[in-house]
């Protein structure tokens, strides 16, 4: 499949539009799924799922062959959506014109929360606590944390790079955070 997805690929970036069409129609079901999965239903599937499709092939030309395409397009799909349960869940007031109401206007005072020196310096202790743990390990279990949760690599793409059976990625990466947890653990 992935050898279709190339050549139908570069037949659209050539400017056939037949190739985009099949492209849309082969992953259209999947990019559905994940679109409904994750905005949880509702009629603005069908609207996301075609967003996902300009987007992916508005910048098909940035898409890089050493990846799937369908990866690549889940992702895209995933953002959509994500994106959208974003914007509707704001719900905003202005600050600059406190709202009126029947009874007069209500002034808001907002608290600035944003800077907590404690909790900054506790979470970049963590970061640079999980960073030297991950450091620690072993090559193997290293490498296959790295590429799963700093490069967001999926089990088949780091089965791929490593040239290694997915099982074994599996095992090593359940193995790595096993250690992880042991060296994590307050004393």
């Amino acid at each position: 499949m992935q050898d279709e997805d190339k050549e139908l690929i570069e037949r659209a970036l050539a400017g056939n539009q037949d190739a985009y069409r099949q492209l849309m129609e082969r992953h259209r079901p999947a990019i559905y799924h994940i679109v409904y999965k994750i905005a949880r239903g509702g009629e603005v599937v069908n609207d996301l799922v075609q967003e996902t499709f300009m987007k992916a092939f508005a910048s098909l030309s940035t898409y890089r062959s050493e990846y799937k395409f369908s990866t690549w397009l889940y992702r895209i799909a995933a953002n959509a959506a994500i994106d959208h349960l974003r914007k509707k869940r704001l719900k905003t007031l202005s600050l600059d014109s406190p709202p009126e109401t029947s009874s007069g206007r209500i002034e808001i005072e907002i608290p600035d929360n944003s800077y907590n020196p404690e909790r900054d310096f506790e979470a970049r202790e963590r970061r640079v606590s999980i960073d030297e743990a991950i450091e620690s390990l072993p090559d193997k279990y290293r490498i296959v944390i790295v590429y799963r949760h700093k490069d967001d690599k999926s089990y088949e793409e780091i089965a791929e790079v490593l040239n290694i059976p997915i099982g074994t990625v599996k095992a090593r990466i359940f193995r790595a955070r096993e250690l992880l947890k042991k060296k994590l653990r307050p004393i």
